[in-house]
């Protein structure tokens, strides 16, 4: 695998948890990155950029002198696309070669939220990646509502019964970016990424215990319950999609794992317990959550 020489990288959602992790990885390697969050946050190495979904006037400061972009949906929204697809085409036509989108595991190709934006970027991109990752490890570590309960209250509380998940490190998914980003092609697909190891709930909790020495258990709710639960937080769709999400856990969609992460960085993913181990240390800050901005 070669990789290019120095380019410049949009990073939409930069103060995000793979945004940040990505832009770091960036500016490690020597590329110049122009850090794009709403409030154009400053991040070691990067140029600071003001910029927002729901203001095209902030485009095109951001996609000038811009080679690629890394794009992380708006969170919350449940049809990113009427944003997004305009950004896109305004990026085609300013030079930009290059893009790169999170989606997820769950969302395919002309699904909801950003499978319509997966299914329109092969057109206006010659090189271009679509990473889906699966559910990330840091919901349990970081500023997540799983984690908030978890320190809170000893709990997860999910709709996923007994299903399994291949939970993937967000240091994973921004080794991934980058080189999708900067290597002398883009994937030119879609690229599902996982952990070594699919677990549920149950054995995410056991580990969480063992790491911390703190007992924390699984609460398993119905749809309905999670469906209301999640309401009370956000918009009614994204509560329902994300319920969804949990039913189709339950159903066995996301007891996989893939290879994606070795082939596209050269190492095996992490599994829990390492980042676990990494950041629930009682001497670290809470990592980033499992959202980005």
């Amino acid at each position: 695998m070669t990789v290019t020489g120095s380019v410049t990288v949009l990073v939409t959602g930069a103060t995000g948890t793979t945004g940040g992790r990505t832009t770091a990885r960036l500016v490690a390697a020597g590329h110049r990155v122009k850090a794009a969050g709403r409030r154009g946050t400053p991040l070691p190495g990067a140029e600071p950029v003001v910029f927002d979904w729901y203001d095209p006037a902030t485009f095109g400061t951001a996609l000038t002198g811009a080679d690629a972009v890394y794009l992380v949906p708006p969170v919350g929204d449940p049809d990113p696309a009427a944003v997004m697809l305009p950004f896109l085409r305004q990026a085609r036509a300013a030079g930009v070669r290059r893009a790169v989108l999170l989606s997820s595991s769950a969302i395919p190709e002309g699904g909801p939220a950003a499978g319509a934006v997966h299914r329109a970027l092969p057109g206006l991109f010659e090189q271009w990646a679509v990473l889906r990752p699966s559910w990330f490890m840091q919901n349990f570590t970081g500023a997540h509502a799983h984690a908030d309960s978890i320190r809170e209250r000893g709990v997860i509380q999910t709709a996923a019964g007994a299903g399994r998940v291949g939970f993937v490190d967000a240091d994973d998914i921004a080794a991934v970016a980058a080189h999708a980003l900067t290597d002398d092609r883009a994937p030119g697909t879609d690229l599902i990424l996982t952990g070594p190891e699919a677990l549920d709930h149950d054995g995410i909790a056991a580990i969480v215990s063992q790491v911390t020495g703190r007992p924390v258990t699984h609460h398993r709710l119905t749809y309905d319950g999670m469906r209301d639960r999640l309401t009370a937080l956000m918009p009614p769709e994204f509560a329902t999609m994300l319920a969804d999400m949990d039913r189709a856990i339950a159903e066995g969609a996301e007891d996989r794992t893939t290879d994606a992460v070795q082939r596209l960085t050269g190492r095996p993913p992490r599994d829990f317990r390492t980042v676990a181990e990494r950041e629930l240390s009682p001497h670290r800050k809470p990592a980033p959550s499992g959202h980005e901005e």
